[in-house]
């Protein structure tokens, strides 16, 4: 018998077996277990995380021949011909290979004719946002009033490109990305079951590479096996994912502490020889500094099994919260101003440098001894002991060098006070006569100023560049506003897109474009006004019909409609 690869193997067959998405689950079960079924329902959700296999079980539970069940027996003729993709009344469509109105109209033209051998005839359409938009105009009336023994489901991984038309006739369910604890814990089950020798950490290490697919975790896992000759262990996951390792980023970051340029090109040369993109070495420079930055500010935020864990809190310990931040905000920048720098070695070395020529000046932070050399990979023990031996590494340093300038050339008062080098928060407040005058305040840069609103609330979405709350947004009509909260309104057919977890995504949205708390506030009704989307259709329209006026009066298409009888097909008009 042909070897089975584990995703095939250990793909779940019941609700009970799926792993990570407990919030559909619990939906799907209770609507089955009801018998309160639609006729249509939308999985979404990135590559891996169950879409494909959360449909063919609810074929299961529709055909099962115990009954509309949601708990399928897994014995009967229609489960084990589902499970074995053999059951007649169950049709799978590609849409990505499958994107033209025929196919759709095949399918539709099928429709109509009563199941074969189970209770219903299920369409599963697999990323169905690669339909085109004839073939989902075709389709949109059987979709919204199917034959009773019709079922749809559809699973996409970009829903934000399906049509609104579309998404407001299917139930909608959001698959979530699996944790790395999760997709852990999965591996540990199937190589038991599977009598696999493995070091815990092995398994950590592509927990966290499966990056929350466990279909990407299980091949991982099956490499691995491969990779080790049939053991998992951890040196072994290292070296075949090669990438994940990342001890570079250590040399890159206590480099900058000790404020050593060249063991920072030194690094830079090294990532090319490793074969690593630089585009990717700032992708996980910014990833590890925002591990970093939640480990000082939340320690317990982070997973006790993270792989490199005692690094980062080394390095959580040894360089100020100011610093990672800094750090941060130069790695996004650089990321992407990539593509514009002359070559990519250059934009990363460009913006290396520029962390630390950015850096504050020494007094605040970690550094080496002169004329040492930075370690590959700093360890937890090394970073504690530079830390130990440098109390005031975690000291703010002065963040304007013409500030410092002017308190250098300031008069000394007549009887200044002993320097005192203790925390501020452990220092006795000073009388005033006996303190220092503090220098005259130098502004860098004008504070930024929380952003206006006008009322233009079209502007104001196009402005913002949401994501699927967009959605929301487009289709609702702004009802009133104030400094703390909006209020807005949707028309009933929009429902599927006010739900909570758009309404909050939109929330946080204004909130962060204003830098205030924004309460939302939503109502589903009929609008008034026209609606962002309403106005772009309506644009969009004028500008068809100014095109098409055009191509009409132009004198060369005249003469070859009046003197050859030509036509013009108005569906190939496009406007500028």
């Amino acid at each position: 018998m042909s070897y089975q690869v584990l995703a095939r193997k250990w793909r779940p067959k019941t609700f009970a077996q799926l792993v990570g998405q407990e919030h559909v689950i619990k939906a799907l079960a209770n609507a089955f277990a009801s018998e309160r079924l639609h006729h249509a329902y939308l999985l979404t959700g990135t590559r891996g995380v169950g879409k494909t296999t959360i449909a063919r079980i609810m074929a299961k539970a529709l055909n099962c021949e115990t009954g509309i069940t949601s708990e399928p027996c897994g014995v009967c003729s229609a489960c084990t011909q589902i499970d074995a993709g053999r059951f007649v009344d169950l049709l799978e469509i590609d849409a990505a290979s499958n994107t033209g109105i025929d196919n759709i109209r095949e399918v539709l033209d099928n429709a109509q004719y009563a199941p074969t051998a189970g209770r219903f005839k299920v369409y599963i359409i697999d990323e169905v946002h690669m339909l085109s938009k004839s073939a989902f105009n075709a389709m949109l009336k059987t979709l919204e009033e199917p034959p009773s023994h019709v079922k749809f489901i559809l699973a996409t991984t970009d829903p934000q490109k399906v049509p609104i038309t579309v998404l407001s006739r299917c139930l909608q369910f959001s698959l979530r990305q699996m944790t790395p604890q999760q997709v852990t814990g999965h591996l540990n089950t199937v190589l038991q079951a599977e009598q696999i020798e493995y070091e815990a950490l092995a398994l950590n290490l592509i927990g966290h590479a499966a990056s929350g697919s466990m279909r990407d975790g299980l091949s991982l896992l099956d490499q691995a096996i491969a990779y080790g000759a049939g053991k998992v262990e951890e040196a072994d996951v290292r070296a075949m994912l090669g990438a994940v390792d990342q001890s570079y980023l250590f040399d890159l970051l206590t480099a900058l502490v000790a404020k050593d340029g060249s063991t920072l090109l030194k690094t830079a040369d090294a990532i090319a020889e490793r074969g690593l993109s630089y585009e990717a070495a700032l992708h996980e420079l910014a990833a590890l500094l925002q591990q970093i930055a939640l480990m000082q500010a939340v320690p317990n935020a982070l997973a006790d099994d993270l792989p490199l864990r005692e690094q980062i809190v080394a390095a959580a310990q040894a360089i100020s919260p100011e610093d990672i931040q800094l750090y941060y905000q130069i790695a996004l920048h650089g990321r992407r101003d990539l593509p514009l720098a002359p070559d990519e070695y250059a934009g990363f070395t460009m913006t290396i440098l520029r962390m630390l020529a950015f850096a504050p000046s020494s007094a605040g932070h970690t550094a080496l001894p002169a004329n040492s050399h930075p370690p590959a990979v700093p360890s937890a023990p090394a970073l504690n002991h530079q830390l130990a031996n440098n109390p005031g590494s975690n000291h703010q340093a002065p963040r304007h060098p013409v500030a410092n300038n002017l308190a250098a050339n300031s008069p000394a008062p007549a009887s200044a006070p002993a320097r005192n080098d203790s925390p501020p928060w452990q220092q006795d407040a000073a009388p005033a006569a006996m303190s220092m005058p503090a220098p005259t305040p130098v502004s860098v840069s004008a504070p930024v100023k929380p952003a206006q609103f006008n009322g233009d609330w079209r502007a104001l979405v196009v402005h913002l560049k949401l994501g699927q709350a967009g959605m929301l947004a487009q289709h609702s009509e702004l009802l009133s506003y104030s400094d703390i909260q909006f209020n807005i309104k949707v028309e009933e057919v929009h429902r599927s897109v006010a739900t909570r977890d758009y309404q909050e995504k939109l929330r946080s949205a204004l909130s962060e474009h204003f830098g205030r708390d924004i309460a939302l506030n939503v109502q589903i009704g009929e609008v008034q006004t026209e609606t962002p989307a309403d106005i772009h259709y309506r644009e969009k329209q004028e500008r068809q019909d100014q095109a098409v006026a055009a191509i009409n009066n132009d004198p060369f298409v005249q003469t070859m409609v009046k003197e050859f009888g030509a036509s013009i097909a108005l569906d190939s008009i496009k406007p500028i």
